[in-house]
């Protein structure tokens, strides 16, 4: 066994989700990221340049998409095992992948419960596909090395898992913690873009400011944002508004709010143009609610969004401004409300 290092390029375009992928590899010792890149064309360069032991690679790159950017790097950087992570799902997309000689493909959204594991995998020389695709019989592309210094690598495994015939819709709940509004509104304009541009839908549920900031960044983000409207795969709401349709007689109503979000996903969702819509729900409504000093109704708000995950294919990010933590004087609170998400990010 050796304690060599395993080099690692992870390839990228979204900031936060490049984030996710670093903390979680550092879970594994061994695992180096050697560096980060946010594009198909970067991604080739870096690769025939440093050689890199496992390549973590998205498909919706700007320049140059994932798949021929995992062709030409074969021809470069042959030694190269390359792992898949994206949020295109389909079965054709994943053969398509595999066929360049990619070792395993990841579902973006289930990353958190099998990307170490697909890691494992490849790094062992076995081929790991996203769990949902069990039954699949997907044909691959890589040729015969031998036993090359990674397959002699004996990377620790928790636990030896199975395959479940169905699998387990795991989304995004996330939470953003910001103090400059320029670089929040950045990533905003970031996670709304690409649900848009994918042919997802999007629900904004925020202050007027941002709901009036972000309009002009996504037209720069180059939507037809007005289109988007018309057809009802962008919808924009108030804050305040919503939460007041929430409150009865000063109690959090939590069947009116799965109703009220329950409504608008699946209508958002049949206005998407994807074959299989995701939705990307951003709120500030638990942000409010902690600036009013109702911690309680804060906690279950975050608590019922994890249900929305749990009954719909949504991504949600929620957004926390750093003058409200700021003021917050229990931390118990604050840990609370950490732990109803599934990571937290700051700027």
């Amino acid at each position: 066994m050796t304690n060599s290092p395993i080099r690692v390029l992870v390839v990228e375009d979204y900031k936060p989700f490049r984030r996710f992928l670093s903390v979680t590899l550092q879970e594994r010792s061994q695992l180096q990221i050697i560096c980060e890149v946010s594009d198909g064309l970067e991604a080739v360069q870096k690769a025939a340049e440093l050689q890199p032991d496992l390549i973590l690679c998205d498909i919706g790159l700007p320049k140059l998409n994932g798949i021929e950017a995992a062709r030409r790097i074969r021809r470069l950087s042959p030694n190269s095992k390359i792992l898949f992570v994206s949020q295109e799902s389909s079965a054709d997309t994943v053969q398509e992948a595999l066929s360049t000689g990619a070792y395993g493909y990841v579902i973006k959204m289930e990353a958190g419960s099998e990307l170490l594991k697909a890691v494992d995998a490849v790094l062992r020389g076995e081929t790991s596909v996203a769990n949902r695709f069990a039954g699949h019989n997907f044909t691959g592309d890589k040729n015969s090395q031998g036993s090359d210094q990674l397959s002699r690598i004996n990377i620790p495994i928790s636990s030896v898992h199975s395959v479940p015939r169905k699998a387990k819709r795991i989304c995004r709940h996330e939470g953003l913690f910001y103090s400059n509004e320029a670089s929040f509104l950045d990533e905003l304009t970031q996670f709304i873009g690409a649900a848009l541009n994918g042919g997802n839908a999007a629900i904004v549920v925020a202050t007027g400011s941002h709901r009036n900031s972000l309009l002009p960044r996504l037209q720069a983000h180059g939507l037809d944002i007005g289109a988007a409207i018309e057809q009802g795969s962008y919808i924009a709401l108030d804050a305040a508004e919503m939460l007041s349709t929430f409150m009865v007689n000063g109690m959090f109503d939590s069947d009116q709010f799965l109703e009220s979000f329950g409504s608008l996903i699946l209508r958002a969702a049949n206005a998407a143009k994807g074959l299989h819509p995701r939705v990307a729900v951003f709120g500030e409504g638990t942000d409010l609610l902690w600036k009013r000093g109702d911690a309680d109704a804060a906690i279950q708000d975050e608590k019922l969004c994890n249900e929305l995950t749990k009954m719909y294919d949504v991504d949600i990010l929620c957004g926390y401004s750093l003058g409200t933590v700021a003021d917050v004087t229990d931390d118990h609170i604050f840990q609370r409300i950490c732990a109803e998400h599934s990571a937290f990010y700051s700027l």
